[in-house]
């Protein structure tokens, strides 16, 4: 991978293993349990990702660096909660970060694996709501993707802006930035206005329903 995409893949790893070590430390987990949830978060977008596009062994199995980001983020956020933990809702600042950083790191991989436009920005949405999946299933919650404001159109969103923009040639390096603060701005202004896709609500029963 490309140095930026690459430090991106970083970057996202690493927030969204906190976004797992929070939520670890919420639900009172021991330390052990911390750093799986960190792992998998971090991790688990990525993966899936690699695996669908061939690129084996995973780049979260063969590089180091994604085990070391995923252990550092759980270890401080087991060591210092109240630090993490200090202001509005980080886990969801953590998610929409990740998100943004992964969704347009998952496109920009598989555009370089050779995938056409439209199944490069769907692999980069599916790289980008992985973790979060992987993570709220551990915890036995519905998957945030399946319930919050915007989660999977916002990573969508970034993912076209990378694919767009290697359609246009316009640079890689300042599409996957343009993206990534893309899916971020919407999600975040998703979670602060409560923008949501139109949720599915059970019919009334009517009264003359034979038993």
């Amino acid at each position: 991978m490309e140095p930026l995409p690459y430090l991106l893949d970083l970057a996202g790893a690493f927030v969204f293993a906190l976004s797992g070590a929070v939520a670890g430390v919420r639900r009172g987990l021991d330390v052990f349990g911390v750093l799986v949830l960190s792992f998998v978060a971090a991790n688990a977008g990525g993966i899936m990702r690699d695996l669908l596009i061939g690129a084996v062994p995973p780049a979260a199995i063969d590089d180091w660096r994604y085990l070391g980001v995923s252990l550092v983020a759980g270890i401080v956020t087991f060591c210092f909660p109240a630090a993490i933990i200090r202001r509005w809702n980080p886990l969801l600042v953590f998610d929409a970060a990740g998100l943004a950083l992964f969704a347009v790191t998952g496109a920009h991989k598989a555009l370089a694996s050779g995938l056409n436009p439209v199944m490069a920005t769907l692999l980069g949405m599916l790289t980008g709501i992985g973790g979060g999946v992987a993570r709220d299933v551990l915890l036995a919650e519905i998957p945030v993707v399946l319930r919050a404001d915007l989660y999977a159109v916002a990573a969508l969103a970034g993912a076209a802006t990378v694919v767009i923009a290697n359609i246009l040639q316009l640079p890689a390096g300042a599409a996957a930035l343009v993206g990534a603060a893309l899916c971020f701005a919407l999600r975040v202004l998703a979670i602060r206005y409560g923008w949501r896709l139109p949720v599915a609500r059970a019919g009334e029963q009517q009264s003359g329903d034979v038993s």
